[in-house]
């Protein structure tokens, strides 16, 4: 079974509920997407992590999602790790959702609630892509194998997932038990991981502030 072929595209599906047919991280789903795109950027080469933060390594990558966050990067001063998974995360989302779209991964029916709100439902054409995610997800979280062994996008794919405590990869109340099996996959794209666990933990305090 295909998959997309990078990592922003896979934990977007991954994130998909086959049994609800809807998405099960939709408040989070931005920064993960996100996270995604700068851990992709890391395994292609073109970020590196450096003191305060990332740094662009390239000047340009073909493609044009990937190299619009290259460029603010390195168009900006140096800003955590943190930052850069926040900042433009819903379009981020939003971005992936539609080249999906565009390359047949999903179906997107659009709507209003309540005749004001827009809104979105996605759907999967085939699931059979998201349980061939899941799998390869769990098959990383599996002890055994050296991480730095794995396909960096496999590693990436857990570790993102890990972050998170992704229902559809396994309950949250068991992502516990493979926490150091996650630790040693992050390392594989670090310190992305991390940076997304306390974006998501910096937005719900300031949503609970309010």
């Amino acid at each position: 079974m295909d998959v997309p072929e990078f990592l922003h595209e896979r934990v977007y599906l991954l994130a998909y509920d086959t049994e609800r047919g809807r998405m099960a991280e939709r408040w989070h789903l931005g920064y993960l997407v996100r996270a995604g795109i700068l851990a992709e950027l890391l395994i292609q080469g073109h970020l590196a992590d450096a003191t305060g933060g990332p740094v662009a390594r390239t000047p340009a990558v073909a493609d044009p999602l990937l190299d619009g966050v290259l460029q603010q990067v390195a168009g900006s001063r140096r800003r955590t790790w943190q930052h850069w998974v926040s900042k433009g995360s819903g379009a981020a989302a939003r971005e992936v959702r539609d080249r999906l779209e565009s390359g047949g991964w999903i179906r997107v029916e659009h709507g209003r609630l309540l005749g004001l709100f827009p809104t979105a439902k996605v759907t999967v054409r085939d699931t059979r892509v998201v349980k061939q995610l899941v799998t390869m997800a769990s098959t990383a979280l599996r002890p055994g194998r050296p991480a730095s062994r794995l396909d960096p996008r496999d590693a990436g794919l857990a570790a993102l997932a890990a972050a998170v405590k992704l229902r559809t990869v396994r309950p949250r109340s068991q992502w516990r038990a493979v926490r150091n099996r996650s630790d040693e996959l992050s390392e594989v794209v670090a310190p992305v991981p991390k940076a997304l666990r306390k974006a998501i933990q910096s937005a719900e305090a300031a949503a609970a502030a309010v």
